[in-house]
């Protein structure tokens, strides 16, 4: 069972979240709470590897899908029933897994064997399933919705749709204009859209004229709306259509269900196995963001931590803009307990926590940051002491919950049980509770714990220097002419507490510090002096061997560096040498031939001037092209050792790879069914059933929205988890009360017909100064048909008006050009 007080104690509950909120998908997110610390080398190294395969794919390999893994078990499961069958957006969700399928394994395929080894067994558990792939293709349109021709049944159903829809509004006008050609309407009247039905506007008194039903009456009641029955009649056909579609729609996903149901085992264990790569890619994530690797575990029972970092404290500190300073620890079977003293604020608790931290991330199969020539035992369990547990419910005072946890590490420690105790011993009166720590150590280093244990007591740091014990002193290390800490280890030296130092630091009267000098006593003054005294030399002796040790390595570079260049010289001077001797052999053969040549035209010409002029020009060519092919030599030669440099100075270059690049990656990637999303602009959660172009469709709670791919970013399972428990509060402002009355008394449409130009104008300006003002969305102009040239006004007007997005006519089931639809930003 997971010992949750004891990773909080060390941190690792941090560490936890951390991983858990890179998942994607609530199955890795679940992989997160439920990994264990575990005992086992062999399953600790399996963890190690594949996390560490993981890390150097993210790092190295572009093509790797690390987006777009979606929660499958969910719909998956349930199939195996008989009966069962799938909605349309579980089958979105299959068609995403088995794309996210075929990229992962082919990136496998393609990869050399030998390379990523352990992710490539992981992986071949998975099955491909063309035939699965093709189906839903034939199904499935690329924005999720029902391919017309899914089945012939349903290709008939929609094309009558289309044609009953389309019919209805070529009745509407039909009936419209019969009713005008009767005098029942006026000649300047058109058909209403009112929730999706066509209705005609006759007068009161001939509303029984038109065969139908009363569906509305104007505000003045002298316009009534009525719904022929033609229409009526059509739009039973048309849902009875509806109905017939969603049921062949069902009807095709049954099918498809009893199809998929024989592949349900192998597509689960395809969906585990993307969920384990989703686990590993969050690990892996956050161990690049640790900068953390894969240390050595140890087959000796040696723990040693080499340039260790806390990265909670690190992360922290980096946030400062400072810098955190690594740590060396090392625990051996003959000197396996660390009794770590120093000041108080110098970091003894950081280097104990740290130790057991990155101990517990190993254990638990995390990289860990540290060197990775690091080398880590493993230990049966990790016992802790840090903090204060008193409890006034349980009557316990810090003294007592110290006594309560050294019974319970009395109780299991042993030889693979690692300790960590922060101020051994404190508490209580210090001879007794110094006494008593003693023993529960001198208990420890009988049953051959490891531990590192925290402590300002002086017997405590005798016991760590004797002879026959297995324990050894640790001191943090202090500046005494700054009196600041310097958070650095070394193990071999007891620390001092520098009580004094600080408490003149402090300005704290200097005869009571004397007076506290004489209280303490000679002996204990004189071990704290001797012990500054040890640390100021060995840190002085530190420094000269380090300065030793850099001459010693500087020299030792510049004699490999002389040797090198030394060496380059000769070759070089060899091959330079080589060169030049073939090529003055050749000008030499060159030039007698030339000049033989030159010696035959001239005997042949009989000494013509005009031969020897041309005999000697051409031997003069011949000059000038050796000397141009030098030059050109020479030019080839320095143009290589531009390129050459200019390809050093490249690699030189850093390469960006940072947590903000892949956590942009990450928002930013393109969209797919089955993912969770948050909503920039109000930070509301939801999932995404639909990608339609640069749309995509979320269900938010209850309600489903259509919203640009712009305004909504990916997140992932447990963000979506955490977000989904809040509860959303609307901010409420303060406004004016005649705003409040006008925004209560606002309608979202606003019916100008009858009005003449110029005034209609007028009413439409105030009405849009009213919605910019009152920050509505959208509004509904109604304006008629008539000549048109109201509707033209007004949308030449709109057009000019700043914050008015778009003005278009309406859906012609809903007004089409009789009304002008209003869209503000």
């Amino acid at each position: 069972m997971t010992d949750r007080r004891l990773e909080a104690k060390l941190g690792f509950d941090k560490v936890r979240e951390t991983i858990s909120n890179r998942c994607q998908t609530e199955y890795a997110a679940d992989r997160v709470a439920g990994e264990e610390f575990s005992a086992d080398p062999e399953e600790i190294r399996r963890r190690l590897l594949l996390t560490d395969e993981m890390r150097l794919i993210l790092m190295f390999e572009d093509n790797f899908p690390t987006t777009g893994y979606i929660d499958a078990l969910p719909f998956l499961e349930p199939l195996l029933k008989e009966g069962f069958s799938v909605d349309k957006l579980s089958l979105a969700k299959l068609a995403s897994l088995l794309e996210l399928s075929r990229k992962t394994s082919q990136f496998f395929i393609t990869i050399k064997d030998g390379v990523y080894p352990a992710l490539k067994k992981m992986t071949s558990k998975m099955v491909s399933f063309p035939e699965v792939r093709r189906r839903i293709e034939s199904i499935l349109d690329k924005y999720g919705e029902i391919k017309d021709s899914a089945s012939e049944e349903l290709l008939h159903i929609r094309q009558d749709l289309r044609a009953k829809e389309a019919a209805i509004s070529k009745k509407a006008t039909a009936i419209l204009n019969s009713a005008k050609a009767d005098g029942i309407v006026d000649g300047d009247a058109s058909v209403s859209v009112r929730d999706g039905k066509f209705l005609i506007p006759v007068s009161t008194s001939s509303k029984r004229k038109i065969r139908g039903f009363v569906y509305d009456l104007s505000a003045s009641g002298k316009t009534t709306f009525v719904e022929p029955a033609e229409i009526i009649e059509l739009e039973n056909e048309i849902s009875e259509l509806r109905f017939e579609e969603a049921r062949e729609i069902s009807h095709i996903l049954y099918l498809f269900s009893e199809f998929v149901r024989p592949y349900v085992p192998d597509l689960i264990e395809t969906a585990r196995v993307l969920g384990e790569v989703d686990f590993l890619i969050a690990k892996a994530q956050t161990a690049l963001d640790y900068v953390a690797g894969v240390p050595v575990i140890s087959v000796d029972g040696s723990l040693s931590l080499r340039k260790a970092r806390h990265p909670l404290l690190e992360k922290s500190l980096k946030k400062e803009g400072r810098q955190i300073c690594p740590l060396t620890v090392e625990l051996t079977e003959r000197k396996r307990l660390l009794i770590i003293s120093g000041p108080n604020a110098g970091g003894k608790s950081v280097c104990l926590k740290t130790t057991g931290l990155l101990q517990y991330m190993f254990q638990w199969g995390m990289l860990v940051p540290t060197s990775e020539s690091s080398e880590l035992p493993v230990f049966d369990r990790i016992l802790v002491s840090i903090g204060d547990d008193q409890s006034l419910e349980n009557d316990l005072s810090t003294y007592s919950s110290f006594l309560a946890d050294m019974k319970d590490m009395l109780a299991k420690a042993d030889e693979r049980t690692l300790i960590l105790i922060d101020e051994f011993g404190s508490g209580t009166e210090p001879a007794a509770g110094g006494a008593i720590a003693e023993a529960i150590l001198a208990e420890f280093d009988r049953r051959g714990a490891y531990g590192v244990i925290t402590t300002h007591y002086t017997n405590i740091k005798l016991y760590a220097a004797g002879e026959n014990t297995h324990a050894v002193n640790g001191a943090m290390l202090y500046d005494t002419s700054r009196i600041a800490p310097l958070f650095q280890l070394k193990i071999g030296l007891p620390g001092n507490s520098f009580a004094f130092e600080l408490a003149r630091k402090m300005q704290l009267p200097e005869p009571i510090v004397k007076d506290a000098e004489n209280r303490a006593g000679e002996e204990f003054v004189g071990i704290e002096r001797n012990l500054r005294k040890i640390a100021r030399n060995r840190r002085v002796l530190d420094e000269k061997i380090s300065k030793v040790k850099k001459t010693d390595k500087n020299l030792e570079e510049l004699s490999e560096q002389y040797e090198r260049e030394l060496e380059d010289i000769r070759s070089r001077k060899k091959e330079i040498l080589d060169q030049a001797r073939l090529e003055a052999e050749e000008i030499i053969r060159s030039a007698g031939r030339q000049v033989e040549k030159t010696i035959k035209d001239i005997k042949e010409s009989q000494a013509d001037k005009a031969k020897t002029k041309e005999a000697r020009a051409e031997l003069s060519g011949f000059i000038s092209a050796l000397e141009e092919k030098k030059t050109k030599e020479r030019k080839d030669h320095d143009e290589y050792i531009e390129r050459k440099k200019a390809l050093l100075d490249k690699r030189k270059k850093p390469v960006k790879n940072t947590e903000e690049s892949r956590e942009e990656a990450f928002r930013s990637a393109p969209l797919k069914i089955g993912e969770k999303v948050r909503v920039k602009s109000n930070g509301m959660v939801g999932e995404v059933v639909g990608v339609s172009g640069k749309r995509v469709t979320v269900v938010i709670g209850n309600i489903t929205s259509k919203l640009p791919a712009e305004r909504v970013e990916r997140i992932s399972s447990n963000e979506f988890k955490e977000a989904s428990k809040k509860t959303y509060t609307p901010v409420y402002e303060k406004r004016d009360p005649a705003i409040t009355a006008r925004r209560l008394n606002f309608s979202p449409e606003l019916d100008i017909r009858g009005e003449r130009l110029q005034s209609a104008l007028d009413i439409v300006v105030r009405y849009i100064d009213d919605a910019q003002m009152l920050g509505i969305g959208s509004v509904r102009i109604i304006h008629g048909k008539g000549t048109g040239a109201l509707h033209d006004e007004i949308q030449k007007y709109l057009k000019t008006v700043p914050g008015v997005i778009s003005a278009t006519d309406e859906d012609i089931r809903h007004g089409g050009s009789g009304v002008t639809v209003v869209t503000f930003e």
